[in-house]
């Protein structure tokens, strides 16, 4: 019980070694730290208030700096509304605290993407990244968090349902990639009216009760938005960052800050930006035309302090191909897109290894 007490103390410096920007003073003076435990093991749990004014990356420099302590072996922070005032992401009156989002090693890198609205190429991207990613050798996991609109099988060209092998849900497998969809489980023409608590078990038993095996990068498709599946997965596991899909109009891309600023808000940080739909090259003369305003997605990269990873161009047969179950940089990697989008791939790369 000593090295308990021991280790309690070096966790408490090490809160009170983070500035709180708000309070312009360390977390323990802030008052935002309460209900510390740290147990015989080295797990730490602790609840900390974070105001509306208060930053996500706050609770993510918090964790980080718990965990650099000597003897911490895992670390629960459950996150409140301070004051009184509005619930935290996730938070709903009178309901027990989130579940605290948990590691999985063998999943590797773990990106999010996701899109501020619906009909940006979300999913193509997501599909093209996938496989991008396995043909330069990578082990690669798909998740296909869209529970409402679940089309990666068909961008995939899989379809069949997976088995199950002591208990465990093996995944299937298209173009190198591992895969798994409620699309996988579920008859093409059945409607999803699900309410946010069973969207929350689907999503982990994706995450916990499928066979994923060791991987290198593990990319989930959230739906459009910021509703349950964007806070489930949240909640659910430790997500290293995410990437937001956009086209260049300025209204895909006001969505898209809301959705990236909503990361930001529950600590997980925006890797980058995609701007997809950028322009149009035609296939006969190789002429580019700007077919919407242009900028959107550089604009958005700037607002955010993040990189824009790509420009993915109109390309013709790129919906056709998606339809037959063949990701442009599988069927026609030569083409402006599938080259575009194997750029975003190998630049996400470059930025994980630089985090």
């Amino acid at each position: 019980m000593a090295s308990s007490d021991t280790l309690q103390a070096r966790v408490t410096q090490a809160l009170a070694g983070v500035t709180h920007p708000v309070a312009n003073t360390d977390l323990i003076a802030a008052g935002v730290v309460k209900d510390l435990v740290v147990d015989d093991r080295g797990a730490v749990t602790f609840t900390f208030l974070l105001g509306r004014e208060d930053p996500g990356t706050l609770v993510r420099e918090t964790r980080k700096a718990v965990k650099a302590v000597p003897g911490v072996t895992n670390v629960t922070i459950n996150v409140t509304a301070k004051g009184g005032g509005a619930p935290a992401p996730g938070a709903r009156p009178g309901v027990p605290p989130p579940p605290t989002p948990i590691e999985q090693p063998n999943l590797g890198t773990v990106i999010a993407v996701s899109s501020g609205k619906g009909g940006v190429g979300k999913s193509t991207v997501s599909a093209n990244l996938a496989a991008a990613l396995a043909r330069d050798g990578h082990r690669v996991g798909l998740m296909d968090g869209d529970i409402y609109g679940p089309n990666i099988p068909r961008m995939m060209g899989v379809g069949s349902k997976p088995p199950v092998h002591e208990g465990r849900i093996q995944p299937l497998e298209g173009h190198g990639v591992k895969l798994m969809s409620l699309g996988f489980l579920v008859e093409r023409d059945a409607p999803a009216i699900w309410r946010g608590p069973i969207i929350m078990k689907v999503i982990q038993q994706f995450l916990r009760d499928v066979e994923w095996g060791e991987l290198d990068y593990f990319l989930v498709d959230l739906p459009p938005g910021t509703g349950d599946a964007q806070l489930s997965l949240v909640q659910s596991i430790q997500l290293r960052g995410a990437v937001i899909v956009t086209t260049p109009q300025e209204m895909a891309v006001g969505d898209s800050l809301r959705g990236a600023k909503m990361f930001e808000r529950v600590g997980v940080p925006v890797l980058g930006i995609v701007e997809n739909m950028s322009y149009f090259v035609c296939p006969h003369c190789g002429e580019r035309s700007e077919v919407f305003l242009s900028g959107g997605g550089e604009r958005l990269a700037g607002e955010l302090g993040v990189p824009l990873l790509g420009q993915v161009p109109l390309q013709a047969r790129m919906a056709d191909l998606a339809d037959a179950g063949s990701p442009i940089v599988v069927a026609d990697p030569e083409s402006p897109a599938a080259q575009a989008l194997t750029g975003v791939a190998r630049r996400l790369t470059e930025v994980v290894a630089a985090r």
